[in-house]
């Protein structure tokens, strides 16, 4: 499992970004998002932690190595830093 902390993932389109630059490095990842806790966590075989890293940079966003026990995973709520809804 490869995890990183996104402290500027904000909203459910961060959450969406984030997704969308995982998959386009491996379209078969498992990918679990608790944006509360501002976790991002990967299961592949595929990609290494620096290809998902490089990945979530050029979407925008800044990862870095998370530490701790995963959090549990929480629904995204409407709205953010975007004006998403």
């Amino acid at each position: 499992m490869i995890a990183f902390e996104v402290k500027d993932m904000t909203c459910g389109h961060c959450v969406s970004m984030i997704t969308k630059a995982v998959k386009g490095v491996d379209s078969d990842a498992a990918v679990a998002i608790d944006l509360a806790s501002k976790r991002v966590e990967i299961g592949s075989s595929a990609a290494s932690p620096d290809e998902f890293r490089s990945a979530i940079a050029e979407a925008g966003y800044t990862p870095t190595e998370a530490t701790g026990a995963p959090a549990a995973p929480r629904a995204a709520t409407g709205g953010g830093c975007c004006g998403c809804r």
